[in-house]
């Protein structure tokens, strides 16, 4: 019969070998919580704080963004001065889409951004109306058939800014300034002159070339020299308990050509 010889560990040793197992145990329990965390850290959705001229165009973009990275994307429309505030408040953005170049700069400055805006696009202005029969034109706004203009905020919205700066150059604000009717955003433009509450008055392009409002009421392209650029700037939110490397994603894909060329669709001018 063989002998077997056991070797019988003291108290003490026999404690710590069981501790170096239980804490080898834990340690992989550890790496593997870790592990999992770090995969549902990073959001399967973004979300985008843009600028109501660009809701048309935005959703075709994140449609095609979606389908080529599975990352699902959630709009937040409104001006882009309201944003900005909501930003520097704390809002749960991840990229902010804006109409103009100083919002996003403003960011950028106050260390609320990743990098400095970058243009993604320029934006062009338009007259539209719903009236069948009203004369379009700057000239026109003064007759007595039209008692209400709207236009975007020029405090918030940067096409409304630019539309004031149309009426200045051609020195009728002060002429006009009882019938102007002042929209939170473009969107909320778009309903007063959709609606008729104003018979007509000043939005963007690509809202007249989106398929809910094409070939509805009549428009027509204001000369461009009239106002500033609109140059939109777009910047990725620094949120440091997100992962912003889905946004960084979007940020791309919105600089890419298929995204250029959804924006050229919709009346902007873009950089090659």
């Amino acid at each position: 019969m063989r002998n077997w010889n056991f070797k019988v560990l003291p108290c003490n040793k026999l404690q710590i070998a069981k501790n170096l197992v239980f804490n080898l145990i834990g340690i992989a329990s550890i790496v593997l919580v870790y592990a999992c965390n770090g995969a549902n850290n990073e959001p399967s959705k973004i979300t985008i704080a843009a600028a109501a001229n660009t809701q048309y165009a935005l959703e075709p973009i994140m449609e095609k963004f979606t389908e080529k990275t599975g990352i699902g994307c959630e709009l937040v429309i409104g001006a882009s001065g309201k944003h900005t505030a909501q930003i520097m408040e704390g809002a749960p953005f991840d990229i902010f889409v804006s109409a103009d170049m100083k919002y996003p700069s403003d960011l950028y400055k106050k260390g609320l951004t990743t990098a400095p805006p970058e243009i993604y696009a320029y934006g062009k202005l338009v007259l539209w109306t719903m009236v069948d029969g009203l004369p379009i034109s700057i000239e026109n706004l003064n007759d007595s058939t039209i008692k209400h203009i709207a236009l975007a905020s020029p405090k918030t919205a940067p096409y409304g800014q630019a539309a004031l700066e149309v009426l200045k150059k051609q020195e009728l604000l002060n002429s006009l300034e009882n019938k102007l009717v002042y929209g939170e955003s473009v969107a909320q433009t778009n309903q007063f002159i959709y609606s008729k509450s104003a018979e007509i008055g000043f939005t963007a392009q690509s809202v007249v070339l989106s398929q809910e409002m094409k070939g509805k009421g009549n428009w027509a392209l204001i000369d461009d020299s009239s106002y500033t650029p609109i140059s939109q700037g777009v910047v990725v939110i620094n949120q440091p308990e997100r992962n912003n490397v889905q946004a960084y994603k979007f940020y791309k894909f919105l600089f890419s050509k298929e995204a250029k060329i959804i924006l050229k669709d919709f009346g902007y001018s873009v950089d090659e």
